[in-house]
């Protein structure tokens, strides 16, 4: 059994490198640590793929650029893959405006380059896409938000109390140029499924973490938070003050998302996938959450002026996933999933 995962060496990358591996499959993964480009050296995921390749002999890495139509298609020649695993992209909302080219070129082209070399050559895999909430744009804040003390939430008898579902429009909304380009290549996913009959998935993520991500200031909250909290760098909190919610799913859950979509697959769907009810943080309290685990003070500053097209609230109903995959459940919870990354953080923090 082989897999193909792209950005093996980001946060969902690697820590799929390391469950299929475990699994039994021969891992190839391809990065050319464009992180470090978009957010700079201290971004960099060297580090990460340097770990995988001690770690796993049999691992095989490749620096390549997604959009090297050529190269990608020599690679799938050459290779008959079982699942792909496409994780790679330009992640950041904010980063997206400073280079709309750059952005949807990765995010989209390089999503059709790897979608079209599928369909040629392993046509009878399964195709993972890491999508993201952002397809929905800022929809989300038209919903009727109570203030609380540290957070914001719906009211107990709303329809999306527990999570967003599918059916939020992804029209009539603000999404950031990152959304717009997400939101291409998940459309682009979908319809090599439904279209073509192949075994597809959008996974449309919330906040996605754990012990394996460079945060860094444009992308990774929960990460770079840690990191500038355990350093005493400012930390600056946009907007909605500080009360804004996320869900946020352990990296090793996600990827165990996908493994249970392998074994049931289905053609041109598309999952919301978070943290759910079950796992999520506003601003306010990862910060007093992480305080008190590092025992140290956070460094902050708080400018009232949200990020454009930012959500105020997203939590991510997973009902439809489970009930394609009822075997899956979460291991970690917000709590679990803060300690181990100010653990993780903070030992290469002292290296």
């Amino acid at each position: 059994m082989k897999a193909l995962v792209t950005g093996s060496a980001g946060l969902i990358g690697s820590e799929a490198v390391r469950f299929f591996s475990k699994k039994g499959f021969d891992v190839v993964g391809i990065d050319n640590n464009m992180r470090e480009v978009f957010f700079g050296k201290s971004a960099s995921t060297l580090w990460s793929k340097n770990k995988l390749i001690k770690e796993l002999p049999a691992y095989r890495h490749i620096d390549l650029d997604i959009r090297d139509k050529s190269a990608i298609e020599k690679l799938f020649t050459k290779n008959k893959f079982e699942i792909i695993i496409h994780t790679a992209a330009q992640p950041s909302h904010d980063w997206a405006a400073s280079d709309p080219e750059t952005d949807f070129t990765v995010n989209a082209h390089g999503t059709l380059v790897m979608l079209e070399a599928f369909r040629k050559y392993s046509p009878q895999a399964v195709f993972v896409f890491t999508s993201t909430n952002k397809v929905y744009g800022d929809m989300p804040n038209q919903l009727p938000f109570l203030e609380f003390v540290d957070r914001y939430d719906l009211p107990k008898n709303h329809r999306f109390y527990n999570g967003i579902d599918e059916s939020m429009s992804i029209d009539k909304s603000t999404h950031s140029l990152f959304g717009v380009s997400k939101a291409s290549a998940d459309l682009l996913v979908q319809e090599y499924g439904k279209y073509f009959g192949l075994k597809t998935a959008s996974f449309r993520g919330g906040c996605l973490a754990g012990p394996w991500q460079s945060g860094a200031r444009l992308h990774g909250f929960i990460a770079y938070l840690i990191r500038c909290v355990i350093t005493g760098e400012k930390y600056i909190i946009n907007g909605y003050k500080g009360k804004q919610v996320r869900d946020n799913i352990d990296s090793y859950d996600l990827v165990n998302a996908f493994y249970h979509f392998y074994k049931n697959p289905q053609s041109g769907e598309a999952y919301n996938i978070g943290g759910g009810r079950h796992s999520n943080i506003s601003m306010l309290e990862a910060v007093g959450k992480i305080e008190k685990i590092t025992g140290k003070k956070a460094n902050l500053e708080y400018r009232d002026i949200p990020r454009k097209g930012d959500h105020i609230w997203y939590i991510s109903d997973i009902s439809k996933f489970k009930k394609n995959c009822p075997d899956w459940d979460f291991k970690y919870n917000i709590d679990d999933i803060l300690e181990r990354m100010c653990r993780e953080i903070g030992e290469r923090v002292r290296r």
